[in-house]
């Protein structure tokens, strides 16, 4: 037959309502399926009215009483009876794929992105951009992000890191997380630190408020009106702080600080302190204060390991919360605002300090480090981590 001919006959056929070859004839494996789709409740609705339209096929409903049943269009109905024709009631469960709009990007083409992406680019940048390996792969910028974000690959991000070199790196990570995880029975376990150099900082103009579609504003600019250190206890068992502003942070301060936790902490009770490598925490004064003090022991972290400090989190959370975005119009007010958000800490927000990380993958963590950037300076690790070894 002529195919122009065939063609115009198939569309008038269309028009009119007319079709040929189409007989449906359900097995009983068939309408079972049919009826177990359209009675579950949790079936997707578009799967319901297609197992409706093959169903009311079969039993010898007309396509107009089918189009009214069902909501659908004539072309609706026709297609998915012929779905069901050549390919059962799993076709009826499946949507065919479109052919994409362009056609997808070759493999070599690919490897080539990702490979060059973990190579340093020509010339003085020191990573790559999409602009820029769309310049020397011919790709299109949306084309190399989208090989980048399905590869996990974002070259303009970085990470800061700082392995420690600490000999007794492993010795001291089991002590002070023995201490956060099964802390000694009468005792205060307490994470101390300073937070140095904080800035009272006034802007040079007002800035606007936020409002609807334009976030809050403040100058570039500012005028500094002195800085004050604050000296912070994060107590492991219930999260309170104990803090106290000071000028400088010379061991003088340190021990103004010891005796104000001395006589915040009941009698009777022994003191874990855990603290850093400060040259302050271990001047000759202060080792004369631990010996004053018997019921004190200092547990110090390991070097370059400022994030097995507790306390650090409780001075983020100061800086991101107060100390950022805020205004301070001389140093007494910014002191005074930091004893604000201390008592506004203990008094709404304090909770237990819990440990999650497993000593173990930290030590191993550590080494692939050393491994990867050649160094033979590896701890030898015996055993596996226990709570008691922290005590």
């Amino acid at each position: 037959m002529n195919p122009f001919l065939d063609s115009l006959s198939r569309l008038i056929m269309r028009f009119f309502g007319m079709r040929s070859g189409i007989s449906i004839t359900l097995s009983p494996t068939d309408r079972n399926r049919l009826d177990a789709v359209i009675g579950n409740r949790n079936s997707p609705q578009k799967h319901v009215w297609r197992c409706r339209i093959v169903q009311m096929s079969a039993d010898g409903v007309g396509t107009h009483a089918i189009m009214a049943a069902t909501g659908k269009s004539k072309t609706c109905v026709w297609r998915w009876q012929e779905r069901f024709m050549h390919e059962g009631v799993d076709g009826l469960l499946r949507d065919k794929t479109r052919p994409p709009g362009t056609p997808p990007v070759e493999a070599e083409r690919v490897a080539q992105v990702v490979r060059l992406t973990h190579e340093p680019p020509v010339g003085e940048a020191t990573h790559w951009t999409g602009a820029a390996m769309a310049k020397v792969t011919g790709m299109a910028i949306s084309t190399v992000q989208k090989i980048w974000k399905t590869h996990g690959l974002a070259p303009h991000r970085w990470r800061q890191f700082k392995l420690s070199n600490d000999p007794a790196f492993v010795e001291k990570l089991h002590d002070v997380v023995g201490l956060y995880i099964d802390p000694p029975a009468h005792a205060v376990v307490l994470s101390v630190d300073e937070k140095s150099q904080i800035q009272a900082l006034d802007r040079t103009q007002p800035g606007l408020p936020l409002k609807k579609g334009r976030g809050q504003t403040m100058t570039h600019d500012y005028k500094r009106n002195g800085t004050t250190t604050l000296f912070a206890a994060l107590n492991i068992l219930d999260g309170t702080v104990i803090g106290q502003n000071m000028q400088r942070h010379r061991h003088q301060e340190f021990i103004r600080f010891l005796n104000k936790i001395e006589s915040s902490v009941p009698a009777g009770k022994a003191v874990h302190a855990v603290l850093d490598n400060y040259a302050t925490h271990k001047h000759p004064k202060v080792r004369a204060w631990l010996v004053r003090h018997p019921r004190w022991t200092f547990h110090f972290i390991p070097t370059s390991s400022s994030w097995l400090n507790a306390v650090e989190g409780f001075f983020a959370k100061l800086t991101r919360r107060r100390l950022k975005h805020g205004v301070f119009h001389s140093l007494v007010d910014l002191q005074a605002a930091i004893n604000r958000f201390l008592a506004e800490h203990n008094e709404e927000e304090a909770k237990p300090f819990i440990w999650r990380a497993d000593p173990d993958e930290i030590i191993a963590s550590r080494n692939r480090g050393f491994q990867t950037l050649g160094s033979t300076r590896i701890p030898q690790v015996k055993g596996r981590f226990h709570p008691s070894e922290g005590q």
